[in-house]
């Protein structure tokens, strides 16, 4: 995050971040255009995993966003996720991924995860699964996850893992996410 100084007094200020933040599916024009465009610049990007990030999947699959709110107003796609089923009860979630100046937040990566699992098991799901680049493997595991299997996904490791669905909800769904605040 940048950090920027007055220039009369020196004082030092950051760039602003909503900290009024609601998780749901994309259902409006300009939350899918905001859902692919951070997909885009996190997954082809910045992490160079792929050069287009859309694939057939994204035909049948619920996007679930989380966007930020300035006075009650809805402004910035600022995290995004996906779910689809594969079979009848069997249920995928990916391409999760949150704006990188809203990466410390600490509530949209565990709020968009609860919502995808949630949304699922409202659907049917019956079993939920997910590929899991491998450097987020313990961050799952926290949310309720259980490793299956290591596998190679795009040149890269990832896991296979499954979310235990007796867990979820483990957080309310579709309220305000208000943003932790750093301890003086």
């Amino acid at each position: 995050m940048a950090e920027h100084a007055f220039a009369l007094t020196g004082d030092k200020f950051s760039d602003f971040l909503a900290g009024d933040l609601l998780v749901k599916p994309a259902t409006e024009a300009w939350e899918r255009s905001g859902y692919y465009a951070l997909r885009r610049a996190v997954f082809s990007d910045e992490q160079q995993l792929m050069e287009q990030d859309r694939d057939s999947r994204d035909f049948k699959a619920i996007p679930i966003i989380a966007v930020t709110h300035q006075f009650g107003m809805p402004e910035q796609v600022v995290g995004a996720v996906r779910i689809y089923s594969e079979a009848p009860g069997i249920w995928y979630g990916g391409r999760l991924c949150v704006e990188r100046a809203y990466r410390r937040h600490g509530m949209i990566g565990k709020a968009l995860v609860n919502e995808a699992v949630s949304r699922a098991i409202d659907l049917g799901c019956q079993t939920f699964l997910a590929t899991v680049q491998q450097a987020n493997e313990g961050y799952f595991h926290s949310l309720h996850w259980d490793t299956l299997e290591p596998i190679e996904l795009l040149g890269r490791p990832h896991v296979l893992m499954q979310a235990r669905l007796n867990r979820y909800p483990f957080l309310p769904r579709q309220v305000a996410l208000t943003r932790r605040r750093s301890q003086p």
